[in-house]
């Protein structure tokens, strides 16, 4: 794997800011918001100084029970091949659910959602791992998530879950060493633990980012300075094993140009004392088979102050989602070149509720706590180990009637599936509700200046009970429809700007804007 060095997420609002920063090695670029045919100014010109750019991807739904859809698959490959990337990265997380697979409606997420730690959702992931591979002209890599709603009936820990991935696909990992400790915070998990059970020869690179807490939850809001627990956290990664690359994260809130270098240089500084502490110890990304552990080292003593952990009393807006700038166009899927590789939403909850049940009285004994208990307890007889090729397509329903009956509770209000921490889906629910009305505001800014203070009360009411059926510009004219149709948020003057808006918009074209087109709208409305 090549050397990255450091680098930072590259964003519009701090492109400028990026170009000048000295010690910047490489950027990551969402891939949703760059096209292919324009690129950005910004990184046009990095790519000519020989900055490396690595397109990040939150879109396309590795961990869904039904096949990466091939149109997303050529979009990725079109962004790598236009940036000239060495390699491409995603996430292991499921963003929608329902559809044919399961006979309920299609329901999307907006988020990145935790996919089970079971033996299904394992072979679903890889397979799908493994379609990407196929249609990518680049290696792909895959991030850990930040979770904050545990699975019930999980068979694996993150380690081994991960373990396995990249053992039965060779897939790199992007570690989120941020969403390490957001896990830790949110589900008790232990990073060290995760860390020894990593495949560490197969890391990419490592994201680090910053969050708040709240009332007991950590916020990964990426629009945080980085706490020191996350960086003990990348310490301890950096003294078992030397990675490729590290990257600062931030999507919002956006400080001066010399705190974010401030950051980077407290980023260089945990991972050289990490890099000290394991000293003799440690091995290169890609020097050693599967197997390899490290003892947990202490915790890392930095010599330059760092900020806090934030502890928020008050509502914050959370860093949103990226977005697609604009509706895309996608041809055929390209030629792979280049790597090997081998019900209604309650009808869903009942299924799933009954399965839930059954897996829980045949539960797998736990899964080995170290690599080399992982490798030997995957090295079954032959017989009993699936041939390449085969699939086991019901793993893919009972998958998808589990997320189908999750995200429905989550985005439609129907009841919680059984096993569960209501608590924890109600702050779930009501996150994704907030993160749908922030990520709509920035696609179409004109509805909070029509709406005025009531455009976030008024949405999040829209949210609890009308799930995402496209995109986040889908979602805007929805919404835009229903407050037209029944809610009184609008009223004369600004019920008159959004009905302009909506119609501007909702049709196959453009309206018109000469003056005739204006006398003839005005005849209309009499």
């Amino acid at each position: 794997m090549m050397r990255l060095g450091t680098g930072i997420g590259w964003r519009p609002e701090i492109a400028d800011a990026v170009e000048r920063m000295p010690g910047i090695d490489w950027v990551e670029a969402v891939a949703e918001n760059v096209c292919p045919g324009h690129l950005p100014d910004s990184l046009v010109r990095l790519r000519e100084r020989g900055i490396t750019v690595v397109p990040h991807g939150v879109s396309l739904g590795l961990g869904d029970a039904e096949r990466p859809d091939p149109g997303r698959l050529t979009a990725l490959a079109e962004r790598a091949e236009a940036l000239g990337s060495p390699l491409l990265t995603e996430h292991i997380a499921f963003v929608r659910a329902g559809g044919p697979l399961t006979a309920s409606p299609r329901l999307e997420a907006g988020h990145l959602l935790p996919v089970p730690r079971t033996r299904d959702a394992l072979d679903v992931l890889c397979e799908n791992v493994r379609i990407a591979q196929d249609a990518l002209p680049v290696p792909l890599a895959v991030e850990n998530i930040a979770a904050l709603v545990a699975w019930p009936g999980e068979e694996m820990t993150e380690g081994q879950f991960l373990y396995e991935l990249a053992d039965r696909t060779g897939v790199r990992l992007l570690i989120d060493v941020a969403n390490l400790h957001t896990n830790h915070v949110n589900r008790g998990e232990d990073p060290a633990r995760a860390l020894a059970e990593l495949p560490l020869e197969a890391i990419a690179y490592v994201h680090v980012a910053g969050g708040f807490e709240r009332d007991g939850v950590w916020h990964d809001s990426h629009a945080h300075p980085v706490p020191r627990p996350v960086l003990d956290i990348l310490s301890d990664l950096a003294s078992r094993v030397s990675p490729p690359g590290v990257l600062l994260e931030r999507d919002d809130n956006f400080p001066e140009p010399t705190d974010l270098e401030r950051e980077l240089a407290i980023i260089r500084e945990a991972v050289e004392v990490g890099a000290a502490q394991g000293s003799g110890t440690r091995i290169s990304s890609s020097a050693e088979p599967l197997g390899v552990t490290r003892e947990p080292a202490t915790p890392a003593t930095l010599t330059t102050p760092v900020a806090a952990p934030t502890t928020l009393t008050t509502p914050v807006a959370v860093a949103a989602p990226a977005t697609l700038a604009a509706p895309v166009t996608l041809a055929a899927p390209a030629e792979p070149v280049g790597l090997r590789h081998e019900t209604p939403p309650h009808t869903a909850q009942t299924q799933i509720q009954t399965q839930t049940q059954t897996q829980t009285q045949t539960q797998s004994p736990p899964r080995p706590q170290s690599h080399e208990a992982a490798q030997t307890a995957t090295q079954a007889p032959l017989h009993q180990r699936p041939r390449p090729g085969t699939f086991d397509e019901a793993a893919r329903q009972r998958l998808g009637l589990a997320q189908a009956a999750l995200l429905s509770a989550l985005v439609a209000g129907t009841p919680v599936p059984e096993g569960f921490d209501r608590v924890r889906l109600g702050v779930q629910a009501r996150a994704l509700a907030a993160k749908r009305a922030d990520v709509v505001a920035k696609v179409a800014p004109e509805l909070p200046l029509i709406l005025g203070n009531g455009y976030r009360t008024a949405f999040i009411a829209y949210a609890q009970g009308h799930p995402m059926r496209g995109g986040y510009r889908q979602d805007a004219l929805d919404f835009a429809e229903k407050t037209l149709l029944g809610d009184r948020t609008a009223q004369g003057r600004s019920r008159r700007e959004l009905q302009r808006w909506w119609l501007d918009r909702s049709g196959p074209a453009p309206r018109r804007t000469s003056r005739l087109g204006r006398v003839g709208r005005a005849l209309t409305r009499r």
